[in-house]
């Protein structure tokens, strides 16, 4: 429990890696207590947080998070869920690679891909969260160079399963226009996607979003799409204070794990303002990572 510990507040903590985090241990009196080392114990080596790390494996720290999403969606009486989908970039530490300058050179499965309104090497974190409770149901790592609708249905089907263990359904999907695809539209109730400038130019009345990310369409459609920044409300707390942005790890798994904690520390956050009974301080990551 305290090696666990020790991973979570180092996420939370924005310590850049294990070897700092050891340092840091030595000395902080605060955080040992923290992380269950007794006053007279050595601090956890570097070997020993590297082998727990991947001793506990992604597929475990996914379960560990599908199993509070699911407690918090029905402690918080979740039945109708809208689904946000949206994908963010995570850098790679790693430098291009001379002869082929599409991949990564000391971090070869890292792409070349889009990053914001530019272009960078790295991977992608694809999640989709509950817009309510701003929860995230499920999350896909890939390359950057893949598109957002090679795992859309992928991710639906993994936000159904969440979803059915906390008693809840799917009500609709809401997603920018990388998710565009006719598939997604089919596999849902109801999408509330905007379409490109290519897709139906003569049909009148749908929803769409321009340049300047001005929504045009029915009012519904546009009411509900204003939805859509809570992911990006989500991806902000997790760059900003669940270390998502600090990455000193090479390969997408090592990557993932990484990503994983910083996703499980958000879960943790909203399990303890549920706790404390003060809900309102589940979207204030800052108040218990004081």
């Amino acid at each position: 429990m305290g090696l666990f510990r020790t991973c979570i507040v180092m996420r939370m903590k924005g310590v850049r890696s294990l070897r700092e985090m050891t340092r840091i241990l030595d000395t902080d009196v605060r955080l040992r207590r923290l992380c269950l080392i007794k006053p007279n114990q050595p601090a956890y080596p570097r070997s020993v947080l590297s082998r727990f790390i991947r001793k506990v494996g992604n597929d475990n720290l996914i379960k560990i998070i599908d199993e509070k999403v699911a407690n918090l969606l029905k402690q918080n009486g979740a039945k109708d869920v809208d689904s946000v989908f949206d994908a963010s970039f995570i850098k790679a530490w790693s430098i291009r690679d001379s002869t082929d300058n599409k991949k990564g050179f000391s971090d070869p499965e890292a792409r070349v891909g889009r990053a914001g309104r530019s272009f960078g090497l790295g991977y992608k974190l694809h999640l989709t969260i509950d817009s309510k409770t701003m929860l995230p149901l499920t999350c896909v790592f890939a390359p950057a160079n893949q598109n957002e609708q090679k795992h859309s249905l992928k991710m639906l089907e993994k936000t159904k399963m969440i979803l059915k263990e906390s008693a809840a359904r799917l009500k609709r999907v809401i997603g920018d226009s990388q998710y565009s695809d006719s598939k997604l539209r089919n596999a849902v109730d109801e999408a509330v996607i905007p379409y490109r400038a290519n897709q139906k130019r003569d049909v009148k009345g749908l929803l769409r979003v321009d340049k300047k990310f001005r929504t045009y369409g029915p009012e519904d459609l546009k009411k509900e799409y204003h939805k859509r920044p809570h992911i990006e409300a989500v991806y902000s707390f997790l760059k900003t204070q669940y270390s998502l942005t600090i990455n000193k790890v090479r390969g997408m798994k090592n990557v993932a794990s990484y990503a994983l904690y910083s996703i499980l520390c958000l879960v943790l956050n909203r399990e303890a303002a549920e706790n404390l009974g003060r809900p309102d301080k589940a979207v204030s990551p800052t108040y218990f990572n004081t």
